[in-house]
């Protein structure tokens, strides 16, 4: 099974950016479709947005599209999420994730890395 690690998280005010990435080891990261969740303080782990396994298809949450943008490297195995725009609702724990294409839910999890976007 593969192991995901974040980093990149941090400290923020309104209307800066802040790139977060994943690196993958212990399997083929290619065969896994990414994502990338947030988690705000007394709110559930909410989806931001996810990318197929080649790359070729994103998919993003209507509250961060046109500001943020995920991305991965299968030879490199790495994920991104760049993150412009931000804005004080943005704060949250974010977290990669993976899936195998066989299954609906994401199984596979990051240890998280906070972002705080202050006004």
């Amino acid at each position: 099974q593969v192991q995901l690690v974040e980093s990149g998280g941090g400290l923020v005010q309104a209307g800066g950016s802040l790139r977060l990435s994943c690196a993958a080891s212990g399997h083929t990261f290619s065969i896994y479709v990414m994502g990338w969740f947030r988690q705000a303080p007394g709110k559930a782990r909410a989806l931001v947005a996810t990318i197929s396994r080649s790359g070729g298809s994103t998919i993003y949450a209507e509250s961060v599209k046109g500001r943020f943008t995920i991305s991965r490297d299968n030879a490199k195995n790495t994920g991104s999420l760049q993150m412009n725009s931000l804005k004080p609702e943005d704060t949250a724990v974010y977290y990669c994730a993976a899936r195998l294409i066989a299954y609906t839910e994401f199984g596979t999890w990051g240890q998280g890395t906070q972002v705080t976007v202050s006004s």
